[in-house]
């Protein structure tokens, strides 16, 4: 960047040539800037933005890795249970001889499959379907299908769809502040939303815009955005305070993402802390059963 400036480039410009660091929403504000005179003012925002940004992801990814750490060491600790500690006991019930009960029937069963050929197979049915989906996100139409599907998800789906609200105003609101036509604000946007669902929402709008209509408008149409977004949206462009009215929506959904992160993890908790505690205790009742039972007939 340094050497394009010093070789009589603007700044955005120098900025362009790295796309993969400066993406257009960096770019496109420093042009503003550049022609605006106000070049330190658009880096505080830029700061204040990537800050807020960053933020938000951290609020997601929390609230992800919860949940997959806690199912993680549960599977963990079923598969060594099954693995290591249920053929003993197989091992004994042989020995004794006699009909074993249901449960312990299925345990013992599930136990020599994971401990078998199973357990590889399972590894290999996960391994697959991980690759399958990396595959498929990188074609156009699966990255579609898959947002599709995660925006429609009964738990994370209402999460990912604030997200996507608080991303787009506040990074719309970020541009137009900033100086930055709305038509390409709106292009920004979208490529940069993450979302494909919400990607082609948001071109949907930009058409609408370019149609002669309002922003507010074509918003009302995409089912991505609330009714509040469009209201608060048409009376930011009516007052003329646009860039001010998607801020506060942004900073609202951001404290929605806030309560949903919390809702989440306060439900997600007691949920696999009974599936834990129910699978373990299964196992351990399936494994004592005969044992009980031989008791029993002793007496």
């Amino acid at each position: 960047v340094k050497e394009g400036v010093q070789g009589g480039a603007t700044l955005s410009d120098a900025l362009s040539r790295h796309p993969k660091i400066f993406d257009p929403l960096y770019t496109n504000m420093v042009e503003a800037g550049e022609v605006g005179g106000a070049l330190d003012a658009i880096f505080v925002r830029l700061a204040i933005y990537r800050e807020q940004s960053d933020q938000l992801i951290r609020k997601v990814k929390g609230a992800m890795v919860y949940p997959l750490v806690v199912s993680s060491i549960a599977i963990l600790v079923i598969a060594v249970i099954m693995i290591f500690v249920v053929p003993t006991f197989s091992k004994m019930f042989i020995q004794l001889g006699g009909t074993l009960p249901a449960p312990t029937r299925l345990i013992i069963n599930a136990s020599d499959f994971i401990a078998g050929i199973g357990g590889l197979i399972t590894i290999m049915v996960i391994i697959g379907i991980v690759v399958f989906i990396a595959q498929v996100r990188r074609t156009e139409k699966g990255k579609f299908v898959l947002d599709k599907i995660l925006l429609k998800l009964p738990i994370f789906g209402p999460l990912v769809n604030k997200v996507a609200v608080a991303k787009f105003t506040r990074t719309l609101g970020t541009l137009v502040s900033s100086g930055v036509p709305i038509l390409d604000g709106l292009e920004i946007t979208a490529k940069t939303s993450g979302n494909k669902i919400v990607e082609y929402a948001i071109m949907d709008v930009r058409k609408g815009v370019v149609g002669g209509k309002t922003l507010a408008e074509p918003i009302t149409k995409a089912k991505v955005f609330p009714p509040m977004v469009t209201h608060m949206i048409a009376v930011g462009e009516s007052t003329g305070a646009l860039d001010a009215m998607l801020s506060k929506i942004a900073d609202f959904y951001d404290d929605e993402v806030d309560d949903a992160v919390s809702n989440l993890t306060a439900m997600m908790e007691p949920m696999l802390m009974v599936f834990l505690g129910g699978a373990v205790g299964f196992i351990v009742i399936a494994m004592y059963m005969p044992i009980f039972k031989l008791i029993t007939l002793i007496k």
